[in-house]
């Protein structure tokens, strides 16, 4: 990593940095989230509270640019632990898609995923759009240029024959795709996050929409040549007008652990994360998703040893 990227990003984290399970433990771990109004730092904060709280840790929450950017303070040093997408995090290790220009990135292993952030492909009912295919022609935001969920986009409208040079692409962040859905700039977007998401939550109150599943079949493709996908069912009733379940993909919210961190230290704040689901929950509603058998789903990078032997005793890996 270029010295000049390392000297910015000790300034960034130093105007960022606020102490969360603050006192005299014996281990600090600085964990890197996102930006301070959104669910990476929220959930980060109230994670580390309370996991801080029961082991012999103090965590240093630090709000970033998210996920492409977290992992890159993994590797330059400056954070231990980290929340990311499970895609990026995928791109990151094997050198592709978001890292293809920087080349692989590896001095870091998975430890958990958390809750799902599905992929929300949002259509106006009146542009005659009735399903992924009918995007072809279409005027579409497909997320801020070079984010993950510009990648997700690419990948599942090629499931369906569909490039970008085949729509009128858009590269705008949620609340810039909703205000131009608003305004009838754009046909169709896709959002990537947690379900509901304030955006689409704040778009429904005066526009009708459509959510656009993805059959079984192509799902089943993608999730082949996409490890780190899974199929997420948004309940009927999230957003006002769409009545019935929607079927889609999801990545994972996911904690990544700097490779340099000691087997014990991930192995207490592991345990620690799951015995203690129920106090997480009452303090950020993500909580609710915490489950075993999810933190491994999807998970197409190594885990860390810490991880791994915790995961080995609940038997949720072999």
């Amino acid at each position: 990593m270029k010295k000049g990227f390392i000297t910015i990003l000790g300034v960034i984290l130093a105007s960022t940095t606020i102490l969360a399970a603050c006192g005299n433990k014996g281990t600090v771990v600085k964990l890197a989230t996102g930006g301070n109004t959104g669910t990476y730092y929220s959930y980060g904060t109230a994670v580390g509270q309370i996991v801080g709280d029961k082991e012999d840790i103090s965590f240093n929450i630090q709000s970033t640019g998210a996920s492409k950017a977290n992992i890159q303070l993994i590797d330059a040093g400056e954070v231990d632990m980290a929340i990311v997408q499970n895609d990026v995090m995928d791109y990151a290790y094997n050198g592709t898609d978001l890292f293809l220009s920087d080349g692989a990135v590896n001095g870091f292993s998975a430890m958990a995923a958390v809750y799902a952030e599905v992929v929300q492909i949002v259509a106006n009912p009146s542009s005659g759009i009735t399903s992924i295919a009918d995007l072809k022609g279409k005027s579409v935001s497909v997320g801020d240029a070079g984010s993950g969920v510009e990648f997700n986009a690419k990948q599942i409208l090629e499931a369906y024959g569909i490039t970008f040079d085949d729509i009128s692409k858009q590269n705008l962040s949620f609340s810039a795709s909703a205000d131009a859905y608003k305004d009838g700039k754009i046909d169709a977007f896709f959002a990537t996050a947690g379900a509901p998401t304030n955006a689409i939550m704040d778009l429904v109150t005066s526009k009708d929409i459509l959510i656009l599943g993805i059959e079984d079949d192509v799902a089943a493709t993608l999730m082949e040549s996409y490890p780190f996908y899974t199929v997420y069912d948004i309940p009927g009733g999230t957003y006002t007008g769409v009545e019935d379940d929607v079927t889609t993909l999801a990545v994972k919210a996911t904690f990544i652990v700097s490779n340099e961190l000691d087997e014990d230290t991930v192995y207490n704040m592991t345990k620690a994360l799951f015995e203690n689901k129920d106090e997480i929950t009452s303090a950020h509603a993500k909580g609710k998703e915490l489950s075993e058998a999810y933190a491994v789903a999807g998970i197409s990078i190594p885990f860390h040893k810490g991880a791994e032997k915790y995961f080995k005793e609940v038997g949720a890996l072999k």
